[in-house]
């Protein structure tokens, strides 16, 4: 049977050995002063200090062109930044969403002075970025957003909602989308345009949004009238539907999306070798999470690698996505099934707030980036059921 999914054979060169040594130990420095509710929030967590020095390094931005503030470096190479990043816990909420979304979405489709003025500022670290897609009574159901855009003189006026919208209380511009054209009963996927928006501006109110562990990583964000000169429309009028699903393919792929709860994996593994090892049973299930763990990376370095060929394959990122979701849901309750039986003990603090957090925080994991079922909508295209 031919499978409708297609992943290419990449693979890591050998020659990013060396930089991963080098990320490996400045991360261990870094992390000496995290603690375990720290480095369990991973790329959700915002600091803007760690992220000048990750741009200071030249970690960021670093396929895009030197003109723009770029460092001209290799997918794989950015790939392995990113893989040690996340394997540490690292707070990397600053830049993520710039570097990996907005920066791409502005190298393919931004004009020239929109290049130039915003990605030096990502590559940096000291601009942040935030994605306005998700509204009230659009999420799932993203092409039927309400939130319109209006043209005035010299540029348009933005009005409606946007809702789970990461650290936008934290965050300088973001990229949204909005219906500048037609309506969302009858031309959703029609008259959707995205702009450049300065959260700066007149007119817009950021209300954090409380999450069940306590904290405000979520907003809801109002436009009220809100101004947009003509020259910060990103892309072609009335193709943001296009633009927006092409960013997502970078968001569900990469290794986010099977690592956000990984600096479990390995506590759960040093404290089962300090207890002797494993029973049968739980060597089974420790043995089948890191055969999964070997299957997710092979499977979104191959994205990786074709979307670095200019393919586009939004089947394979949501499929990946997919797994990977369940696969980073899973971890933390192994490791809590682990404790309860005895194999495997929880050291100290630090890891005990780790684990604490990821339990409270893994529900909404399936959430981001689009949810289970929108996936697996995806995914039913691809195999020609709908």
């Amino acid at each position: 049977m031919t499978s409708v999914f297609h992943y290419e054979d990449f693979d890591i060169p050998d020659e990013c050995r060396a930089l991963r040594d080098e990320v490996r130990a400045f991360l261990a420095e870094a992390s000496a002063s995290w603690s375990g509710w720290d480095t369990g929030h991973s790329w959700t967590r915002f600091d803007r200090a760690f992220s000048r020095e990750v741009g200071r390094r030249r970690w960021i931005g670093m396929t895009w062109p030197r003109a723009y503030g770029g460092h001209e470096r290799t997918v794989f190479e950015r790939y392995v930044v990113i893989e040690e990043m996340l394997a540490a816990g690292a707070p990397v909420g600053s830049h993520w969403v710039g570097d990996r979304q907005s920066g791409p979405l502005l190298l393919r489709v931004g004009t020239e002075e929109q290049r130039r003025r915003f990605l030096p500022l990502i590559a940096s670290g000291e601009a942040s970025f935030c994605i306005g897609l998700s509204e009230p009574d659009a999420g799932s159901d993203l092409a039927g957003l309400r939130s319109r855009a209006t043209r005035v003189d010299g540029g348009w006026r933005l009005n409606g909602r946007k809702i789970w919208t990461t650290y936008a209380q934290h965050c300088e511009f973001m990229i949204g989308l909005f219906r500048t054209g037609g309506s969302a009963e009858t031309e959703k996927h029609r008259g959707l345009s995205q702009f450049l928006i300065d959260l700066r501006s007149s007119g817009i109110e950021v209300r954090p949004i409380r999450d069940m562990t306590g904290e405000f990583h979520f907003n809801e964000i109002v436009f009220d009238d809100v101004f947009v000169p003509s020259n910060q429309l990103v892309g072609t009028e009335g193709e943001g539907w296009g633009q927006a699903n092409a960013e997502l393919a970078f968001e569900r792929s990469g290794p986010d999306r099977y690592l956000s709860s990984f600096p479990l994996l390995p506590l759960a593994l040093d404290s089962v070798r300090a207890t002797g090892g494993p029973d049968r049973l739980a060597a089974r299930r420790i043995g089948e999470t890191v055969a999964d763990l070997a299957v997710l990376r092979t499977m979104s370095v191959s994205i990786l690698g074709m979307l670095s060929a200019g393919k586009m394959p939004s089947q394979e990122a949501a499929l990946t996505k997919q797994l990977g979701t369940t696969f980073e849901q899973r971890i933390p309750e192994l490791l809590r099934e682990l404790v309860e039986v005895g194999q495997v003990a929880i050291p100290g603090d630090r890891q005990g707030e780790m684990l604490n957090f990821l339990l409270q925080s893994v529900p909404t994991y399936s959430l981001r980036g689009g949810t289970r079922e929108i996936m697996r909508g995806i995914i039913a295209r691809g195999l020609g059921l709908r």
